[in-house]
């Protein structure tokens, strides 16, 4: 051990270990799915640069810079080692009474620990002696030498692999006819270059070294040698036509898109994850713009987007008004000096698929939506829950009753119209081709049977908000069809007891409740949610009603989480919640007073005050609830207290009644002063029943007179 330790600490080992290069690993492979190329690739890279960086062959300041491209990952880490420092390390080996007889010779069971660490008896002088709990222990001090690259960098490469959040693995065959690999997408080359030397590794039936390729078509050669990891990326884009970095690439494409829109006066529709999709894609991207024939602009643009999208990955043009042209721009992968050819290929595949949206447009125009009601009966909506025809019936009971509390039958009229018809477009062509359509197709369908506008909103906006950030619906009518949808959906499943667990929430019941929330809440509706979860459960047939308590509590957790994510604080949170408040319409009032509270110097006292005062009548619960007897406030500070009370109060209630929240809150702060007084001077539990029980009917006072907007014993650190 002595003579290998030496050896790493010599001048030479040493100045080899601080030499750093920058390293270069790449894995070349077949195309990968487009979908997941971005996480891979960062994932690829991360898990590399944190293996080396623990251990000890990069610093924590390396530059990592990942590349993904549709058939390379690849990641270059500035700053390596060829060898990582030595490291000094310590092993406890045993008490030393176990280790030492009385001569102070070493026992049969030291030197067996001394042996199966590779020391020698004759390292028994030089171990340490410390302290390990109430006995003192040996310990062997040594120098453990560093990784090599060779073998740390294979390390890292299988643990990247590991770790790699492959969608779907296959099973490969490798060359040799026999041998098989499970991986994303098979693995024809694999590059590690530290510096100018090439890294032996080994993975996936694969051999490192310098070689790689380029762009199918538009490579210099087909293979190229990458001199040095430093040179990779000017590599690859000068001689094999790659942009390697995705970042760069998804750059490039925007670039292009914004410059080819702008030369026809139009916009490109802003879609994150189609850029991020056609990103991976293509290696060298190449933006051309293509044209459409004007009469499929008759169609609803919603669905025109949708397939150019979707299907083909083009980016439809849109005007300053956000309505869509006959123009599109498509990413190619190839740059031919005539790109015509390329052009008139991407235009005769697009028109029939406008073509089919034109004519399922036309033929679902041929029925109202109101004769496809009677069909819904018999799709399928849940084993359990039976058809889209029954769940229809329950969201308009729901809905009927919220419109009534909302606007009296004339809205409930509405309400029951539009929910009778909100599922009805899932029979349509259209929808069925596009099921992200329902709701938007409805809503065409509706204004084409002449039905009232805010019927045909409402049928459009009941699925919203549909993602975090969603807009809400833009009338009562819709609000009302939204928030019965959403329960109706929660009751259903909850009550056969499909909840979500953990990550898992295939029927996107936390987004549901999340829908609810904040239509309460940032609507301001004056609705008892424990009597809309009721209405959800009664809409059910007798029996169902068994979950209606976790829903609510699912739908409180929703509410906090959400308030939080909105700013406020979970004291904050905690405090106006506590009370449990049945209509949600004033939390954001209720949490600003709160705030304004907490930011009083009287604030910190009043809230552990006011935890005191809690904790005393939690106590005291048997004690009789009597009115305050002035004449047995024989204490001064009660006396005061009460007084101050009497003051406060009826300007604390004031202002709570005309709505400031604020004022009502800080009206308190004048309580600050008597209530110390009090805990100072007066025993509550004092021995005349009397006295305790009116000090007690004090307390229960002062607390109802604090915890009118929030429960401030919340606040208290």
């Amino acid at each position: 051990m002595s003579a290998t330790s030496s050896l790493l600490n010599s001048p030479a080992a040493q100045a080899v270990s601080a030499a750093t290069r920058s390293l270069l690993v790449e894995l070349f492979v077949e195309e990968l799915p487009p979908k997941a190329l971005k996480k891979l690739g960062e994932a690829f890279a991360q898990a590399l640069a944190e293996s080396l960086k623990a251990q000890g062959l990069a610093g924590a300041d390396a530059v990592l810079t990942p590349f993904a491209s549709p058939r390379r990952l690849a990641a270059h880490l500035s700053a390596v080692s060829a060898v990582a420092p030595d490291k000094p390390v310590s092993q406890k080996l045993m008490p030393v009474a176990v280790a030492l007889d009385a001569s102070g010779a070493p026992t049969p069971a030291l030197v067996k620990k001394l042996a199966a660490l590779g020391a020698e008896p004759s390292v028994v002088p030089t171990l340490r002696r410390a302290p390990d709990g109430k006995a003192e222990a040996l310990f062997l001090d040594a120098v453990q030498p560093g990784v090599t690259l060779a073998a740390g960098l294979q390390k890292a490469l299988d643990e990247a692999l590991a770790r790699l959040p492959i969608p779907k693995v296959m099973q490969y065959q490798l060359a040799d006819g026999w041998s098989s690999v499970h991986f994303v997408r098979p693995a024809h080359g694999l590059v590690a270059l530290h510096g100018a030397e090439v890294v032996p590794l080994a993975t996936l039936g694969l051999q490192s070294d310098r070689s790689t390729r380029g762009h199918r078509f538009e490579a210099a050669a087909e293979t190229l040698e990458i001199a040095h990891a430093d040179a990779y990326e000017q590599t690859l884009q000068e001689q094999g036509a790659v942009i390697p970095s995705f970042a760069a690439r998804r750059a490039e494409i925007v670039r292009q898109l914004a410059e080819s829109a702008a030369r026809e006066g139009l916009q490109p529709i802003e879609d994150e994850a189609l850029l991020d999709e056609v990103t991976a894609l293509v290696e060298r991207p190449n933006v051309l713009l293509c044209s459409f024939e004007p009469e499929f602009l008759a169609v609803p643009q919603e669905c025109l987007i949708l397939t150019m999208k979707a299907n083909q990955k083009y980016f439809p043009l849109v005007d300053a008004a956000g309505r869509l042209t006959h123009r599109f721009l498509i990413v190619s992968n190839i740059r031919p000096a005539d790109p015509s050819r390329v052009i008139g290929g991407n235009e005769r595949v697009v028109r029939p698929r406008l073509a089919d949206a034109k004519f399922f447009f036309d033929q679902d125009r041929k029925r109202t939506l109101a004769s496809r009601v009677p069909g819904l009966a018999k799709v399928v909506y849940h084993g359990k829950l039976g058809t889209q025809g029954e769940r229809v019936e329950r969201v308009r009971n729901i809905a009927r009753g919220i419109g009534e509390q909302l606007g009296g039958l004339s809205l409930a009229d509405l309400a029951d119209e539009a929910a009778t018809l909100a599922k009805a477009d899932l029979l349509t062509d259209m929808v069925g081709e596009f099921p992200e359509l329902q709701g938007i197709m409805g809503a065409y369908y509706a204004r084409h049977d002449g039905l009232r506008e805010a019927v045909a909103d409402a049928i459009e906006d009941h699925y919203k908000p549909r993602f975090a950030g969603d807009v809400l619906p833009r009338g009562d009518v819709g609000l009302c069809v939204a928030l019965a949808d959403k329960l109706e959906t929660l009751a259903g499943l909850f009550g056969i007891g499909q909840l979500p667990t953990g990550d898992k929430d295939p029927f996107a019941l936390r987004r549901h409740a999340l829908g609810v929330v904040r239509m309460l809440v940032e609507r301001a509706l004056p609705l008892s949610v424990p009597q809309l979860v009721e209405a959800a459960f009664r809409a059910f047939p007798a029996g169902h009603g068994a979950a209606q308590a976790e829903v609510l509590r699912f739908l409180d957790e929703r509410l906090a989480g959400w308030l939080r994510e909105q700013g406020s604080s979970a004291h904050e949170v905690d405090a106006v919640l506590a009370l449990k408040p049945a209509q949600w319409a004033g939390l954001p009032q209720r949490l600003a007073a709160v705030r304004a509270f907490a930011s009083l110097p009287e604030a910190p006292a009043l809230a552990a005050a006011n935890k005191r005062v809690g904790n005393i009548l939690k106590k005291s619960d048997d004690a009789p609830l009597v009115e305050v007897q002035t004449r047995l406030l024989v204490e001064p500070a009660e006396a005061a207290l009460w007084a101050a009370l009497e003051q406060v109060g009826p300007k604390a209630q004031a202002a709570l009644a005309a709505g400031d929240l604020t004022a009502s809150l800080q009206a308190l702060a004048a309580l600050k002063d008597p209530v110390d007084a009090f805990f100072d001077a007066v025993m509550v539990n004092a021995e005349d029943p009397a006295l305790r029980a009116n000090r007690l009917s004090l307390l229960r006072a002062l607390h109802a007179a604090m915890n009118q907007v929030a429960d401030l014993s919340r606040l208290a650190a």
